[in-house]
């Protein structure tokens, strides 16, 4: 059990509940990952509607081996609609990255995203004191960067051939944070765009 954990935490808001990820949710984040064919986008790592259960089964062996910490992303209405994690737990900062995100179409541009990382972080940095909170995509995943930049992340850099995908092109990798002292700001950014109308 990672000392960043339970690894069975659930966070729970107005527009999003994080559900601990079992296989029980492997069907509906099929359909989820089948609604935009969100698996052919190249530079992503969204699981295939036939991949969904491997995937899954991933995520909860790290999730044992201490390493991550995966969930469900649950909209309003309970429905899984796709998947986030802590993963790159350091204990000794402490520092989390919050990553392996993905969103179905539908719930995307709404407020799943927004309150999704605005209960990870909140958690992150008052419950378990983190000292930073890391953001990764690929240098070419515009809409990824520009939704974390919505977040009030920094760009702290670019991680250059940084990993090979699966197409076998070597990934790029922006890499963003928010650190404790900038949390009360981006909190409250992140809490008026929560309330504002849309």
């Amino acid at each position: 059990m990672s000392r960043l954990g339970p690894p069975d935490l659930r966070l729970t808001g107005r527009h999003v509940t994080l559900q601990p990820l079992s296989q029980d949710h492997a069907p509906a984040l099929s359909e989820a990952s089948a609604e935009g064919r969100l698996w052919e986008i190249w530079y992503t790592s969204v699981p295939s509607p036939e991949g969904m259960a491997s995937e899954i089964a991933r995520r909860l062996k790290l999730r044992d081996l201490g390493s991550m910490i995966p969930f469900a992303t649950c909209d309003a209405s309970g429905r899984p609609v796709g998947m986030t994690t802590f993963m790159h737990i350091d204990h000794g900062v402490p520092r989390v990255e919050i990553g392996s995100t993905w969103l179905a179409p539908s719930a995307q541009r709404g407020p799943v995203n927004t309150e999704a990382k605005r209960l990870m972080m909140g958690h992150a940095f008052e419950v378990w004191r983190c000292a930073a909170v890391e953001f990764r995509t690929h240098r070419l995943n515009a809409q990824s960067r520009r939704a974390i930049e919505r977040l009030g992340a920094q760009l702290d850099g670019i991680l250059r051939a940084h990993m090979r995908l699966p197409n076998g092109t070597l990934r790029d990798t922006a890499v963003y944070s928010v650190t404790a002292a900038e949390w009360p700001t981006v909190r409250a950014h992140l809490d008026w765009q929560l309330v504002r109308p849309r």
